[in-house]
């Protein structure tokens, strides 16, 4: 039997990047938005390449994790007009590879990348304190 390859870890923030987060923090539990443009879709290809994990400051709150994993299941099941319809094998079969392969972790995991709309790359020059006071994420004029 051969081993399959160890996939390198993607970790997601949660807020602001597949939560559209555009009601603000209501608590660890409360998750009121829609997912941002493209989440399913993206989500269904990152799998293949990558060990998903989804990690948020949501992620230390008493509710937070299983809060974001219920959020998740319904917008996936809402993707694919699973939530109260029946479905063709085909799509319930889509909707559990990606529920199955999504993990939410504890803890900050040691990524080979990162997506999160409130980080900076660095590039190995620190930043101006002005530039990091102007910050913006995307979805904030």
């Amino acid at each position: 039997m051969t081993e399959s390859p160890v996939k390198p870890i993607l970790c997601l923030d949660f807020d602001g990047v597949l939560h559209s987060y555009t009601s603000r923090w209501q608590g660890p539990d409360i998750i009121p938005d829609e997912p941002t443009p493209g989440m399913v879709e993206f989500l269904a290809k990152a799998i293949d390449a990558f060990d998903v994990r989804v990690y948020s400051s949501r992620s230390n709150h008493d509710g937070g994790r299983a809060a974001m994993r219920a959020w998740l299941r319904m917008h996936v099941l809402r993707h694919f007009d699973c939530e109260f319809h029946q479905s063709s094998s085909a799509d319930l079969d889509k909707v559990l590879k990606i529920l199955c392969n999504i993990f939410f972790a504890e803890g900050k995991p040691e990524a080979f990348l990162t997506i999160d709309d409130r980080a900076l790359c660095f590039t190995g020059k620190w930043p101006s304190i002005e530039s990091l006071l102007a910050f913006k994420p995307w979805n904030k004029p």
